[in-house]
C-alpha cells in the first residue's frame, strides 16, 4: 500500500464525466455550467475520461475511442481548447472539487505522435510490426517499458499535467512494470505533493491470462505498493455473478470481507455498480426499490464511492465508447436526493477509520454490516430484492434515527430490527 495514503480518502465520492458525452455539446464548458448540480449530489472529485487528441488510424466507430490517445501533451480540440480545459478544472476547485484525469499508458493510436517521434518507444510483434500483446485491442498499438527513454517521457509528461491537475486515474495499471509506477509517483510527488493516484486495476481471469503468456499481471497488493486506490474489479466478478443467479449473496459478501485481512490496514478500493467499461446498474437491477437498496450498500462498502455520470438518472444504456450517444438526464427516474442523503453519512469518521463486517442473510436477500471502532458502532441493512424480514445489527436495544431518511428506527429483542424493503443505516455512538 502506499505508505502516505490516508485512510480518509475512504470518505471520497468520485463523479465520472465522459465528456463527449456528458451533453449534446460535448465539451469542457457544458460540463462546467453542470458543476452546481454534480456538486449538490454530494461529490468530492471529478474524473474525466481521455481529454487527449483521439487518433485516426485503425478508429473505430465514427469518433473513435479516447483511450486510442494520440498525443498526451495535447488536449482533443472536439472538447475544446487548453484553456477552457484549465477553465474547467478552476471551476472544479471553486465549487470545493478536484479534478483527476485519465492516463492511458499502456498504449496509443497506431498514428500517435510517439510512434512518428520514437517508433522505438514500442512493443514489437515477432514479424516486427506494431500491435498489442494481449486482448482485441485492433485500434491501439502497445508501448514497451523495457525501453528507459520511455519511461522519462512519460513522467515528465505526468509532470506537467499535475501542475494543473490533482491525480491521475490510470487505465489497465497493473500492465505496466510495477517499478514505473513507484518512480512516476514519487517523481511527480515534487510537482504536486498531494496527487491522488488512482489505479484500474483488472479482474483476477485477466491477470491470470497475462501471466500465462509470460506478461506482466499486478496483482491488487501489488499495484497498492504504488497507488492510493484501485479498483474492485476482485469482487466484481461474485456482484455480477449474484446478479446473474450464478453465485450466492453469501460468496460475494465473503468475497467483500476477506479484503480486510488480505490489505493493508490503509487499504482503498473504488467501489461502483457501474463504470464505462460495465453495464448501467438499472439495466442489472431494473427495480427501483432494489436500485435505491443497492445505492445505499454501495455508500456503506468501505472504499471511495464512483458515480458514472447518468447514474443519477437511472440511465440503462452505457454511451457508447466509440461513437456520440448522450446520457439522457429526463429517464423519468431521479435519485439525487438519495445521493445527497447517503453523501454525509459517507463522510462518518467511522466508515473510514472502522472496521467492516457484512452478513448475508440469504433466503431474504438481504445483506446486514457492521462498522466496529472503538465504542462505535455504525450499522446497515440492505434489502437488495426489496423484501421485508427482521434482521439482526449487532446494536443495543433502543431508539434510533435512519441516516438515510430520519425516519425512527427501532432495535429490539436483542440487536433486531424490522427491514421494511428499505435501506437502513444507523449509529451507535
Amino acid at each position: 500500500m502506499a505508505k502516505h495514503t490516508a485512510k480518509s480518502l475512504r470518505s471520497s465520492v468520485v463523479y465520472s464525466v465522459y465528456v463527449r458525452n456528458h451533453s449534446e455539446e460535448g465539451s469542457f464548458r457544458t460540463v462546467e455550467r453542470d458543476l452546481g448540480r454534480i456538486r449538490s449530489l454530494g461529490v468530492d472529485m471529478i474524473w474525466l475520461l481521455p481529454v487527449h487528441p483521439i487518433g485516426m488510424a485503425e478508429r473505430k466507430g465514427g469518433l473513435g475511442s479516447p483511450y486510442a490517445n494520440q498525443d498526451y501533451r495535447e488536449i482533443n480540440p472536439e472538447l475544446g481548447t487548453l484553456e477552457d480545459f484549465k477553465s474547467l478544472v478552476g471551476a472544479i476547485h471553486e465549487h470545493g472539487m478536484k479534478c483527476i484525469i485519465d492516463v492511458v499508458y499502456n498504449h496509443t493510436s497506431p498514428d500517435s505522435v510517439l510512434v512518428k517521434e520514437h517508433p522505438e518507444f514500442f512493443y514489437r510483434t515477432p514479424d516486427g510490426k506494431l500491435g498489442n500483446k494481449a486482448g482485441d485491442w485492433a485500434d491501439i498499438v502497445d508501448l514497451d517499458y523495457n525501453c528507459p527513454e520511455l519511461w522519462d517521457y512519460q513522467i515528465e509528461t505526468l509532470k506537467g499535467w499535475a501542475g494543473i491537475v490533482d491525480g491521475f486515474r490510470c487505465d489497465v495499471a497493473p500492465l505496466l512494470p510495477l517499478a514505473f509506477w513507484e518512480r512516476a509517483v514519487n517523481e511527480v510527488r515534487e510537482v504536486n505533493p498531494g496527487c491522488l493516484w488512482l489505479a484500474e486495476s483488472i479482474e483476477p481471469d485477466f491477470i491470470m491470462h497475462l501471466r500465462s503468456l509470460g506478461l506482466t499481471g499486478l496483482s491488487d497488493a501489488e499495484t497498492l505498493q504504488a497507488f492510493d486506490a484501485c479498483y474492485d474489479y476482485d469482487v466484481y466478478p461474485y456482484y455480477s455473478g449474484y446478479l446473474a443467479g450464478e453465485m450466492t449473496l453469501a460468496s460475494y459478501v465473503e468475497k467483500m470481507n476477506a479484503q480486510e485481512y488480505l490489505y493493508p490496514d490503509n487499504y482503498i478500493k473504488l467501489r461502483f455498480l457501474e463504470n464505462h467499461d460495465r453495464p448501467r446498474a438499472k439495466s442489472l437491477i431494473p427495480d427501483e426499490q432494489s436500485l435505491i437498496n443497492w445505492t445505499a450498500f454501495l455508500y456503506f462498502q468501505k472504499g471511495m464511492t464512483l458515480i458514472y455520470g447518468g447514474q443519477e438518472t437511472a440511465n440503462t444504456v452505457c454511451p457508447d465508447l466509440f461513437d456520440k450517444d448522450t446520457v439522457s438526464w429526463d429517464t423519468g427516474t431521479d435519485l439525487s436526493w438519495l445521493f445527497a442523503a447517503l453523501y454525509p453519512v459517507k463522510q462518518k469518521a467511522i466508515m473510514s477509520e472502522g472496521i467492516c463486517h457484512l452478513r448475508a442473510v440469504e433466503e431474504e436477500d438481504i445483506v446486514a454490516g457492521t462498522y466496529t471502532w472503538g465504542s462505535r458502532k455504525l450499522a446497515g441493512v440492505f434489502s437488495l430484492k426489496g423484501r421485508q424480514a427482521e434482521v439482526d445489527t449487532g446494536l443495543p436495544d433502543g431508539s434510533y434515527q435512519s441516516l438515510i431518511d430520519g425516519s425512527e428506527v427501532t432495535v429490539y429483542g436483542g440487536g433486531k430490527l424490522f427491514c421494511a424493503g428499505r435501506p437502513v443505516i444507523i449509529e451507535q455512538v
